[in-house]
């Protein structure tokens, strides 16, 4: 970044991006330019704040994502955290810290990235922070939404004899990243890329927070406990177990591999399942609904053209000990463990 201090930096990354002075449609009364951001609140709503961080070698390489990738997928994870406590996300501020040799097109692809999926949410960046850094790139981005008062969706709010839904496919990321690191080479390289990868890849580098269908659960009032699918479908469902203090009974029979998924599988020997149990990264929500209410929500999605799929329920606690189970095709029982994706382990 030869030339450029601080200041000049962030004027580089966000000139005529974003308001700098009053804009009451959106909620911002001050942005990006003085030492912080004055937003406007509305009545009858509660905050949400969500903060989550991506860091070079651990959340990316040169060989899974371009800088855009980075950015989109830096924004859409924190995103999704609002998506799973069914509120609407508004604002935005981003802490920056990069190393020198990193080249100023590529921090303007990195910020394209993000304002691409920012305004794809409606989601206003109000400010954050830029500093230099002496190991790899890392993006760490906070995100600020709103719910009715009281209608925050938890984890703790599942009850025995809910149905347990997921709105759509899972292990499509953990595939795409499979696919990248078998292949090799530069994220910007997608010559030859067989067509079936390609939404894979999508998948994994720029995965597609449920907002909508998170607002319809909050709004409707007909979703009970939510999760996002950030570190695999078996890592979430144990945390709405243990929350909830409930068992949640998985069928595999009922979680659908897509037809990609499936043949990339056979291709790279593996099964498809363990990338949806373990794999993370989907950005899907998992939650649980009121039986009797489930066909009523189901028709509710299929409104909006979204997706919504029963992949079980929820029952008491065996000796008061929350857990995850998965009925095999078979009609066996399998616990399954907490793994998924861990930082400490």
């Amino acid at each position: 970044m030869p030339g450029l201090d601080e200041f000049g930096l962030i004027r580089m990354l966000t000139s005529g991006r974003t308001p700098s002075g009053a804009d009451t449609g959106s909620g911002v009364a001050v942005g990006i330019g003085d030492d912080a951001a004055v937003l406007n609140g509305r009545p009858g709503r509660q905050w949400v704040v969500s903060c989550d961080t991506m860091v070079q070698e651990i959340h990316f390489k040169p060989e899974t994502m371009t800088y855009g990738a980075i950015g989109f997928k830096a924004m859409a994870s924190n995103i999704s955290d609002m998506a799973a406590m069914g509120a609407e996300p508004r604002f935005a501020v981003i802490a920056l810290s990069v190393p020198k040799e990193v080249p100023e097109e590529r921090l303007r692809e990195l910020y394209d990235g993000l304002y691409e999926c920012a305004d794809r949410y409606g989601v206003a960046i109000v400010g954050g922070d830029t500093t230099g850094h002496p190991g790899g790139l890392t993006v760490t981005v906070t995100v600020i939404g709103e719910v009715e008062a009281g209608r925050a969706l938890l984890r703790s709010s599942a009850k025995p004899g809910d149905t347990v839904f997921v709105t759509g496919p899972l292990g499509l990321s953990a595939g795409g990243l499979d696919a990248l690191l078998r292949r090799g080479g530069s994220a910007y390289d997608a010559s030859g890329m067989p067509e079936h990868w390609i939404p894979l890849v999508q998948a994994h580098q720029r995965p597609l927070p449920q907002v909508e269908a998170g607002r319809i659960l909050a709004e409707s009032g007909l979703g009970r406990a939510l999760n996002d699918v950030s570190d695999g479908l078996a890592s979430e469902a144990w945390e709405l177990a243990e929350a909830s203090r409930c068992t949640l009974l998985l069928e595999e029979a009922s979680l659908r591999i897509t037809p990609e998924l499936a043949r990339y599988g056979q291709e790279a020997g593996r099964d498809p399942l363990e990338w949806m149990l373990y794999g993370g990264e989907d950005y899907q929500l998992v939650g649980t609904a009121v039986a009797a209410d489930y066909v009523l929500l189901e028709e509710l999605f299929a409104e909006r053209g979204l997706a919504l799929h029963a992949v079980g329920q929820a029952l008491p606690t065996e000796n008061g000990e929350p857990g995850v189970l998965l009925r095999r095709r078979d009609g066996s029982l399998t616990p399954l463990g907490k793994r998924g994706y861990n930082h400490f382990q």
